[in-house]
């Protein structure tokens, strides 16, 4: 799957190009981003970091996209496909600047990207991960239609905190 530009209404969730790289950088620096997310996302982000991860998502199958508001990178969102027994799973995640909260962007956009994902053929099964504080996460991808399935406790150490991780799911119908 391809997008190139998907239009949100309160945001545009659009392919990374090079240009993102500095405005990337600043604006995932945030530490209220980096507390709940996996490692792989860095804290401080670097120009570097930024220079890697639009480099990995800038080939002929991207699987991460930025999201844009007024011009302007605000955050991410993406997923990885599963393999083995889980190839018709689709892991999502997100993230997004903390100026932008609570105006229903984050939902717009993840909203849009699971309707993508289930218009791919063999694609039944959305999975995420939250850690228990990030309430605004998890109500997220509960306006979204996903379901809580479980909780993994003590699951996820970040920086001196160990957090329960909650999963959640969305099937196709």
């Amino acid at each position: 799957m391809v997008i190139e530009r998907l239009d949100c209404g309160v945001c545009v969730v659009r392919t990374w190009t090079g240009e993102d790289v500095p405005a990337l950088a600043a604006v995932a620096s945030d530490w209220g981003i980096a507390r709940y997310m996996a490692d792989r996302f860095p804290h401080p982000y670097t120009l570097d970091d930024a220079r890697y991860w639009i480099g990995l998502n800038t080939n002929e199958h991207p699987t991460h996209f930025a999201i844009e508001i007024d011009g302007e990178v605000a955050g991410g969102v993406g997923y990885d496909p599963l393999e083995g027994e889980k190839r018709h799973t689709m892991h999502v995640g997100y993230w997004l600047a903390p100026r932008f909260w609570g105006r229903g962007i984050m939902t717009a956009a993840c909203r849009a990207l699971c309707n993508e994902l289930f218009a791919m053929n063999g694609v039944v099964r959305l999975e995420a991960i939250v850690y228990a504080p990030n309430v605004g996460s998890a109500r997220v991808l509960e306006k979204c239609g996903f379901v809580r399935e479980g909780t993994l406790r003590k699951a996820a150490v970040k920086g001196d905190n160990i957090y329960d991780v909650h999963y959640y799911a969305k099937v196709r119908e």
